[in-house]
């Protein structure tokens, strides 16, 4: 079974092809035959070994968390999938093994992939989605009528949020590249900011900060709350809450309870997913470097069925 795995920690560079030999499933687990696997800036930090403390990983280790492909075969006590079902779900950042030909995983995490959404669109939806949601209304608190500024409206996480904050009945600002300013408008966001021409810092009263970015970003965020606003950050884990706006970190466990929301969405024509590129699983590398940029707008795949 082909596989995209490191032996050492590093850059994108130290991701090397091999060829590995899989067990069979457990009793309640699965074999899935993966068809695509989704890149996350996550992959690149476990990869560099910066999130050893928290997603501590074995090497050898492959990569990837979010897939999509058909079940192969299943355990014994697995009762509700069954050989050619096409599924989709999240692996953990621990375990990883997405940028493979195939894999082995509980059957409690995979989710069925309706007919009108492709293995690439499914494969893109786990980590973006749930971490979409789970930043806006989990830490978020975000309420009809608030107003939300979304930094990096273009990219995978962002794209998801505008959808969501928009069908939530929210006021949608976001930032993005000039490139990219009428797609994130398409998706729903009411404004959109040109951040390498435009200053977002003129805004007032924002109720809610997506922060996607990190650095000057953030710290420039705080200056556009209105009372009791409040910041989400994907990014600066170490943030503090200042007077009456709150500063909370966005950490993304599971996926699994976010799947059946993210395809009712997408069957009821609620939900776009934005994919920026398709790699091969011989270019893992280059699918690695391209999420490296933070340039990609949407979501990086990689199909990995020959």
């Amino acid at each position: 079974m082909k596989t995209a795995s490191i032996s050492v920690f590093g850059g994108p560079e130290v991701v090397t092809l091999h060829n590995v030999d899989l067990s069979k499933p457990g009793v309640d687990e699965v074999l899935v035959g993966v068809e695509a696997a989704s890149v996350n800036p996550l992959d690149l930090k476990i990869i560099a070994g910066y999130m050893q403390p928290v997603f501590p990983v074995e090497l050898p280790y492959t990569p990837g968390t979010d897939f999509s492909g058909i079940v192969s075969s299943v355990g014994e006590q697995v009762t509700h999938l069954k050989p050619g079902d096409r599924v989709f779900g999240r692996s953990t950042p621990t375990a990883g093994g997405a940028f493979a030909r195939q894999l082995i995983i509980a059957a409690t995490e995979l989710c069925l992939i309706p007919a009108s959404m492709s293995f690439e669109q499914a494969a893109a939806l786990p980590t973006s989605f749930g971490t979409a949601r789970q930043a806006l209304f989990e830490v978020g608190q975000l309420k009809p009528g608030q107003r939300v500024l979304i930094h990096g409206g273009a990219g995978g996480v962002g794209s998801m949020a505008v959808q969501l904050a928009h069908l939530a009945g929210a006021y949608v600002i976001a930032t993005a590249s000039a490139r990219n300013i009428e797609r994130v408008k398409s998706l729903g966001a009411e404004e959109a900011i040109d951040y390498r021409t435009e200053e977002f810092t003129t805004l007032r009263d924002i109720d809610l900060v997506l922060d996607t970015v990190g650095g000057p970003t953030l710290e420039s965020s705080w200056s556009v709350l209105g009372k009791g606003g409040r910041i989400a950050t994907l990014v600066e884990f170490d943030i503090e809450s200042r007077e009456d706006h709150a500063g909370e970190a966005v950490f993304f466990a599971s996926a699994t309870p976010y799947l059946q929301e993210a395809v009712r969405q997408f069957s009821a024509g609620q939900l776009q997913v934005v994919t920026d590129s398709i790699f091969t699983l011989d270019e893992t590398r280059a699918a690695l470097e391209k999420v490296a940029t933070g340039h990609a707008s949407g979501k990086v795949i990689i199909r990995t069925a020959h």
